[in-house]
């Protein structure tokens, strides 16, 4: 099956979720989906809820939020679920893999304990099971020595190494969904490449799905098929990557373009965005994206909401006032750079 036929793994629509005191809600009516063997990636700068957007697949939402909307995870809505049924998005359906793998080890366990303790709790297995399983883990993500690793403690390894226990771990409850939240950002470049290399074999051969967050335009578009741009809590842009490389609709997009080096080629000049990105106590009467947009329109941009825009397709949409009309012009812009 391809394009909408296939079945989502995740599949959030209108999700808000509000904080006593904000200014603003965190996430404000994200919808996006993630189908049955399908990389997608949540890009945006820092603050703009990438990660609480991944986290709430596991139903992990912030202390003392109000949230509505819908968050449906292999078939189980999660927003309002019980333990019983988290459990079982948790243990069964989908896995995190955070940035920093040392967050997630305790530093006096051996490996072997922290890979084999999920399969004999959760899983049933035995202790002989389990480590055979553990075994074959490390293997597949690509640890030369596994009998070896499983005697260590967390700080006899690199951080790249950690990461793919990590990566392990995430997959001994053989989940179909794997949540990667900004996986290789603590690493160094050439073993970023080697995790996002391994995270990519192991979704084609197992048929994963992945959400990728990541604030890298272009590695998203590298590994992912499809991409959502996300700015104050709000979906401003999705489509299939390469066509938002090549023809970006939103401001914003093109703006992360434009302030991002290029994986391959000659170093361009950068033009970083201007500004900040809009705090949590900050209000808007708008688009969010309005007070640092190039071409927002006074009087129109700061205070008229855009509503997200579908295209045909169904796999492309635009939340922008000026989209139209603007379209030819951002595509001009991004071709001038890369030519």
């Amino acid at each position: 099956m391809t394009g909408s036929a296939r079945a989502a793994l995740l599949a959030v629509d209108g999700l808000r979720v509000t904080v006593p005191g904000a200014g603003r809600p965190i996430l404000d009516g994200v919808a996006l989906t993630v189908r049955d063997g399908e990389a997608v990636a949540l890009v945006g700068e820092s603050g703009s809820g990438k990660s609480v957007t991944a986290r709430t697949a596991l139903g992990l939402f912030p202390a003392g939020a109000d949230v509505s909307g819908s968050v449906v995870v292999g078939g189980t809505e999660v927003v309002g679920a019980g333990s019983g049924a988290l459990k079982r998005v948790r243990t069964a359906d989908a896995a995190m893999i955070f940035q920093d793998p040392r967050a997630g080890v305790n530093p006096v366990r051996r490996i072997g304990d922290f890979l084999t303790e999920p399969l004999r709790r959760i899983r049933g297995e035995s202790k002989a099971a389990a480590t055979a399983r553990a075994l074959e883990l490390l293997g597949a993500v690509g640890l030369p020595d596994p009998p070896r690793h499983l005697r260590q403690f967390p700080h006899e390894l690199s951080g790249g190494m950690l990461q793919r226990v990590m990566i392990a771990y995430a997959l001994t409850a053989d989940p179909r969904l794997l949540l990667c939240d900004e996986p290789t950002t603590a690493l160094d470049v050439t073993t970023q490449a080697e995790i996002m290399a391994i995270l990519a074999r192991l979704r084609r051969e197992r048929g994963l799905g992945m959400l990728l967050i990541t604030h890298d335009l272009d590695l998203a578009a590298a590994v992912c098929d499809r991409v959502y741009v996300m700015y104050a809590g709000r979906i401003m842009e999705a489509a299939p990557s390469d066509v938002l490389i090549a023809a970006p609709r939103h401001p914003y997009t093109r703006g992360l373009l434009g302030s991002a080096p290029p994986l391959t080629g000659p170093l361009a000049r950068l033009t970083p965005i201007p500004g900040a990105p809009l705090g949590l106590a900050e209000t808007v009467g708008g688009c969010p994206f309005a007070a640092r947009c190039p071409h927002a329109v006074p009087g129109l941009c700061d205070t008229t909401e855009p509503e997200p825009e579908p295209e045909v397709d169904g796999d492309s949409m635009v939340a922008c006032l000026r989209a139209a009309e603007l379209g030819a012009s951002l595509i001009e812009e991004t071709q001038g750079e890369s030519s």
